[in-house]
């Protein structure tokens, strides 16, 4: 298990395809926040985009980033499931 792996991955709408997406590392997290994050850069998204960098450095547990990025993605209305393992995109 990569150390910044979430327990359980996150699956979220990709709006360019309507396609889902399954998010299982802060990596991935990180690279969708920046990449393909279709909504508004508020400040949930800016917690979260922090909370990766922060695992991604060592310092966090995945825990923080994943709990921040579900956040921001309600937000955004691309939550779809914490639990769901479809990959598209």
């Amino acid at each position: 298990m990569e150390k910044d792996q979430f327990d359980m991955p996150i699956t979220v709408k990709v709006e360019a395809t309507g396609g889902l997406l399954t998010l299982r590392t802060a990596r991935d997290t990180s690279d969708f926040l920046l990449n393909r994050w279709p909504g508004k850069r508020t400040e949930k998204h800016r917690a979260a985009l922090q909370a990766c960098s922060d695992v991604q450095n060592g310092g966090k547990p995945p825990i923080g980033a994943r709990r921040a990025f579900v956040a921001a993605a309600r937000e955004a209305g691309v939550f779809v499931d914490q639990k769901a393992t479809t990959v598209a995109g």
